[in-house]
């Protein structure tokens, strides 16, 4: 690879410097508080991003120290410890939950990040609920997430126009809610999360596909908002061992 790369330099810095105030603002006007992934360098490089998210009430969820694939690092429980200090700098708490960049682990990931007080993690993208996941250091819970309603898949890789995110949310949402009344197997309560970043949806001419989807999902009856640690105890608190 060419360096230094600017164009995608210059493209992801986009995102920090002109897209997340657009993206703060569309889920401030609306009372939203969403879970933000973050890279621990973030907290450093670019304090004003990460305390203004703070500030508005943003969950923070651990997404390692830089965008490298945890497979990369050398030395995991270093690179959690410190990610999950640079939050705490910020927060005044560490992070309850952890996305490692591009949804990287190895197999000894999920040990590490028990051992960190980490009691989630959105890599394992196996359900449409939280799972309890063993680990040699004691219990964690798998939270859902999606790499199809997530607009660097939909946009940057299957180059669909900004709309379509928007009919996946609404079409996911849709269906989840009309299961929630269903007897049997597919009934009750599920979780849906969709993906989005700040040099991708926060440009001018995807911004507004956003404020409306989250319009559209608060119309919604019987959808509820929350953050990660929220659904880790509300999926606690149902006594569930699966």
């Amino acid at each position: 690879a060419l360096q230094p790369d600017l164009p995608n330099w210059a493209w992801h810095e986009y995102g920090m410097r002109a897209g997340f105030w657009r993206i703060l603002e569309a889920f401030e006007k609306r009372g939203i508080r969403p879970t933000l992934s973050i890279n621990g360098s973030v907290c450093e490089s670019y304090p004003r991003v990460a305390e203004a998210a703070h500030a508005a009430g943003w969950e923070f969820m651990g997404h390692g120290f830089v965008q490298v694939p945890t497979h990369r690092v050398e030395d995991q429980p270093a690179m959690i410890a410190r990610t999950v200090a640079a939050i705490n700098r910020i927060t005044g708490k560490p992070c309850g939950g952890w996305l490692g960049p591009g949804l990287t682990e190895t197999l000894e990931t999920p040990d590490h990040l028990v051992a960190a007080g980490i009691r989630w993690i959105a890599d394992w993208v196996v359900d449409d609920l939280p799972a309890r996941l063993r680990t040699r250091r004691g219990e964690v819970l798998t939270m859902p997430y999606s790499v199809e309603l997530n607009d660097i898949p939909v946009q940057m890789i299957q180059h669909h126009a900004a709309a379509e995110l928007e009919a996946r949310t609404y079409a996911t949402a849709d269906r989840l809610l009309a299961e929630a009344a269903m007897p049997g197997p597919l009934g009750g309560a599920k979780v849906m999360s969709f993906a989005i970043h700040p040099y991708i949806t926060g440009v001018p001419h995807r911004i507004a596909m956003l404020e409306n989807l989250l319009d559209g999902l608060l119309a919604r009856d019987g959808l509820v908002l929350m953050q990660g640690d929220a659904i880790a105890d509300w999926y606690l608190g149902t006594g569930s061992q699966v």
